[in-house]
Formats: C-alpha cells, sequence, structure tokens
C-alpha cells in the first residue's frame, strides 16, 4: 500500500514565476508534485544538483527538471533554471510541507490561569502549560507537550508532540523543536565529598536561551546551566539525537548532525559545520567557521578557521587489526627515531 503525499495544483511557470524562476519550454506542463530524478512522473518536478546525474537526464519521466544555468544546455523537456538548485528544492517544498499542528485547543489541555496564549496559538490534547509560561501568536504545541513555570516562546514556534520544556527557558520566534526533545533538564555536574563518602548535586540554577529561527530534531537534549544560561543562537539548526552540555553556547547559524555530543562549558562560534556523532569535550572554544567531519573526538580548542578530522579511515579488519599492533608500538618507535637522528 502506498503512502498518500500532499500534491499541487499548478503550472510549471506558477512555480517559476512565484519563486523567480526562468522557465524553459512549455509552462503550461502541469505539476503536482516533487520527486527525485529516477522516480518522477510526468507531472512530478525534480532536481539536478550535480553533474554526477547529468547521465540520468535522458531517462527522467519528470514533467520538469530544475536546473542550474550551465546545466541547462541539458535538458531535453521543460525546466527551470536556478542559480542554486538545492535552494530552489528548499522553497518549492513549502508548498508540499503539511503541518501536524492542533487546529486549536484541545479541551484535555492544561493550562495553568496565570499562563498567557497569544492570538492563533493551537495547543493538542494532553499538554499541560503551567503558571507563568508565554505562549506568543500562532505558537503550536503538539499532543503531550510540557511547557514548565515561566517559559517564553516566541511567535509562529512549532514545538512537536511530547516536547518537555523545562521551567525558566526561553525559546525565540518562528523556532521548530521535533517530537521528545528535552530541553532544560539539569546539567550533569557532581562533586565528590569524601567525608560522606558520595557524590554530592550541583543544583543547576540557569536556564536555556534558544535564538530565533532554530530547529532542533527528534530527542535532541539541550541541558540548563548551573553558574550561567545554555544558549543556542540565531538560525542554528541540530539534527536528532544530539546532546548539548550545560552553559555550552553555540553561534548563529551553526549546524551540528545527529548522534553528536558536546560536553559543558564549550563554546562554539558561528557558522560552524560539526558532522553526525562527533564528541567535543568539556570547556573549549571552537571558533567561526570551523567544518569538523563525522565521528571525530576534540580534545583541544580550535583557534583557526577550517575543516578538521580525527580517527582513522575505514580498512578491512585484517589490516585494521595488523596496524593496531603497529600503533601501540609507536612511542616506542618515535624515541628510537630520535636517538637515531641525534
Amino acid at each position: 500500500m502506498s503512502i498518500e503525499r500532499p500534491l499541487l495544483e499548478t503550472t510549471l511557470a506558477g512555480i517559476g514565476e512565484q519563486f523567480g524562476l526562468t522557465v524553459v519550454g512549455d509552462g503550461q506542463v502541469r505539476i503536482t508534485g516533487i520527486a527525485a530524478l529516477d522516480e518522477a512522473g510526468p507531472e512530478d518536478l525534480t532536481f539536478l544538483f550535480s553533474a554526477r546525474y547529468l547521465n540520468r537526464l535522458p531517462a527522467c519521466r519528470a514533467g520538469a527538471v530544475v536546473v542550474s544555468p550551465k546545466f541547462a544546455s541539458a535538458l531535453t523537456g521543460p525546466g527551470l533554471i536556478a542559480e542554486q538548485p538545492r535552494l530552489a528544492w528548499a522553497r518549492i517544498a513549502t508548498l508540499l510541507d503539511v503541518s501536524d499542528a492542533w487546529p486549536d485547543i484541545h479541551p484535555t489541555a492544561q493550562i495553568d490561569e496565570t499562563a498567557e496564549l497569544g492570538l492563533g496559538v493551537s495547543i493538542g490534547p494532553n499538554s499541560v502549560v503551567r503558571a507563568g509560561a508565554v505562549l506568543g501568536p500562532d505558537v503550536a504545541l503538539g499532543s503531550g507537550v510540557v511547557v514548565g513555570e515561566n517559559v517564553r516562546i516566541g511567535g509562529g514556534s512549532q514545538i512537536h508532540s511530547n516536547v518537555v520544556l523545562y521551567h525558566q527557558i526561553q525559546i525565540g520566534n518562528q523556532c521548530i523543536i521535533h517530537a521528545n526533545a528535552v530541553i532544560g533538564a539539569d546539567g550533569f555536574g557532581f562533586e565528590f565529598d569524601p567525608a560522606a563518602g558520595r557524590l554530592v548535586k550541583i543544583p543547576q540554577v540557569y536556564g536555556v536561551r534558544i535564538g530565533d529561527q532554530v530547529e532542533l530534531g527528534a530527542g535532541t537534549t539541550i541541558d540548563r546551566g548551573a553558574l550561567t544560561d545554555t544558549e543556542v543562537g540565531a538560525g542554528v539548526k541540530i539534527d536528532n539525537q544530539v546532546q548539548i552540555g550545560h552553559g555550552t553556547k553555540i553561534g548563529a547559524h551553526t549546524v551540528i548532525s545527529g548522534a553528536t555530543a558536546i560536553a559543558g562549558s564549550t563554546r562554539i562560534g558561528q557558522y560552524c559545520m560539526i558532522g553526525g556523532a562527533v564528541g567535543i569535550i568539556d570547556n573549549l572554544t571552537i571558533c567561526d567557521r570551523v567544518e569538523i567531519t563525522a565521528m571525530s573526538l576534540v580534545t583541544q580548542s580550535i583557534g583557526e578557521p577550517g575543516r578538521y578530522s580525527s580517527g582513522t579511515g575505514l580498512m578491512s579488519s585484517r589490516h585494521w587489526k595488523r596496524n593496531v599492533v603497529v600503533f601501540r608500538k609507536l612511542d616506542d618507535l618515535y624515541k628510537r627515531l630520535r636517538k637515531l637522528e641525534s
């Protein structure tokens, strides 16, 4: 059984006019959806993102193709010319993006009488809005959302199902927080008491501040701070299952891929790109415009923009086992080499 998808009812010329793109060929081609190059049908719009896929164009059945100007001559039928086809895709796809927001305030929602709700707020079943919370205009809460005391959510933000916002959290305007994210849980802070022979919890008395137009992936966790707020700058995009430790500061427009873990009190600059499953230890500073490749472990501060990696490349298990033996001997080999050099 196929999954029903949302449909458009427009023409190629209509899309071109709406998004400022140049139409090539028959602008009256009917467009009802978007699809991948290899899967598109006669009423789909598809996209050519790279020269690697030029050889797929002759077999493509799409009604029209979006290409960059340098590939316009490769079109064999109708198309749209876009300086940045991926950016055109992002904008055109909004026509098909169906929101799952609840249309109004569900009768099972529990809203404290001191909470403030802006115009157009929608709240799904079994959600809770506690005392002193402020929801800006057009905020949408899915089902089972918990909004803690004195939380502020900026206008137009969408909070998906089962998100938990602890007390004293600030969410900016037009943010998206996906299902099961937890914002403002206690940071991981303990100190050992020798006299008592146990760990003593350090209270996490500060909150979390999230800027405008931030997107947080499903299952992401952002801890509150002990001595300062945890901060996520405007335009930051964070993938699923990311952990951000207490007191961390993330600069504007940085992108963090899934399963990354950032320890507490780290400072990350603006326009950084952090790959999947990266580990960043605590109390480091990473400057603006740094790219860290997937599976890297960052153990020292980075003061120069650029691309950074750690770890070893993939190889067969047989070669890897042999290389591990050599790796264990590197220190001894280095000392012997220094003796020879001297």
